[in-house]
């Protein structure tokens, strides 16, 4: 008997450790494969709302396959129990889905995050977007990069990155803003990865350039890389030979410090960004890198899951409005909370002309000087 009471009191508490909606949030993300942060944040809202979270994925190949992430986007709208979608990334067929599932649900929610379409249409259908603020990121890379002592910075590209309109422009922001703080910009042009030689070609022109710049320039240069596979071979040779990097191209402790570093995360730990943020300080103290390295303390696409769903809830409750830019900044600034203590939003803005577009950047850590 007493078993029995006991069994039906663990039940109980199970079932009533979800949040209790009394309806239901889709959640579309990509797989692990294609984007590992946003499934894990998906993950993490089923977790928190149990099953009034119904979650699906947009296939590997999404962009030969756009009528099928449609399909399933419009699929969930069919359950008259969801009453809002959240889409991370919003790969493309996102807009054309949401103006179909508007045609016959005109009071669905939609909450958009990485948006791949242009701004001002994904602003046009969805009711909020959320984007990394990325020419904002080239004023605060460069302060963060001052702040750790950097004397000069060595941005790497190649044509192609640079013929991408945004990316121009981040480094010309970035250009102007060493400019005003009396620090050297260097410019150097490396291996286009899916060129003839490769990513290895590229990953090893890096291993090769890091230690040929300190050792011109010395250890007060910071670098930084427009490549996400160039990271890796970045964080080795600045941890080996010197110098500062202030942030991933894509920052989060994910990005690229467990392949450098050498760290192994088990399986149970997928997801816990506690768990990465300590094993990644651990190994840069060790190495010899405290003070030199920085990140933002979470991958920013799980948090546009995350905070997305909360933001969905408040919206489809009433309780918080799209438009209200402090109210989703404060959504934000508790996920992040309770995942970093002490961490939330950086800044967040609007993109002009697409409604309800934000930008956020996120507050940095620094490894070696932040206690996790």
């Amino acid at each position: 008997m007493r078993k029995l009471v006991v069994g039906l009191v663990l039940i109980l508490a199970v079932t009533f450790s979800f949040a209790a909606l009394g309806f239901k949030i889709g959640v579309v993300t990509g797989t692990v494969s294609q984007g590992e942060d946003e499934y894990r944040g998906a993950e993490n809202v089923i977790a928190k709302y149990g099953k009034e979270i119904i979650h699906v994925t947009y296939p590997d190949k999404f962009m030969q396959e756009q009528e099928t992430t449609i399909a399933r986007i419009v699929e969930l709208a069919y359950d008259p129990m969801v009453k809002a979608i959240v889409i991370c990334q919003g790969v493309p067929g996102t807009v054309s889905a949401i103006r179909r599932v508007k045609e016959f649900r005109p009071d669905m929610i939609f909450v958009v995050g990485v948006a791949h379409e242009d701004p001002e249409l994904v602003g046009s259908v969805a009711d909020v977007s959320f984007q990394t603020d990325d020419l904002g990121r080239g004023v605060t890379i460069i302060d963060l990069a001052y702040s750790m002592g950097a004397k000069r910075f060595i941005h790497y590209s190649f044509p192609r990155h640079m013929s991408y309109k945004l990316l121009a422009e981040r480094r010309d922001i970035m250009e102007r803003r060493c400019k005003e703080l009396g620090i050297e910009f260097i410019f150097v042009s490396a291996p286009d990865p899916l060129g003839e030689q490769g990513l290895t070609g590229a990953q090893q022109f890096i291993l090769e350039d890091v230690p040929r710049q300190i050792a011109k320039y010395g250890k007060d240069t910071a670098f930084f890389s427009t490549n996400c596979g160039m990271q890796e071979p970045l964080q080795k040779a600045i941890l080996q030979h010197g110098g500062i990097y202030a942030e991933p191209c894509c920052p989060s402790p994910t990005h690229g410090f467990p392949g450098s570093l050498g760290i192994a995360i088990p399986p149970e730990k997928k997801g816990d960004i506690n768990y990465i943020l300590k094993a990644v300080n651990s190994k840069i103290v060790e190495q010899g890198g405290a003070g030199r390295f920085a990140t933002w303390p979470i991958p920013i696409n799980m948090v546009f899951v995350e905070a997305g769903v909360d933001l969905a809830v408040e919206l489809v409750k009433k309780t918080v409005k799209a438009d209200d830019m402090n109210g989703v900044k404060a959504i934000f600034d508790k996920v992040i909370s309770q995942k970093v203590s002490g961490y939330g939003l950086k800044s967040i803005s609007r993109y002009p002309n697409a409604g309800n577009y934000y930008l956020v950047i996120c507050d940095s850590v620094i490894f070696g000087k932040t206690q996790f």
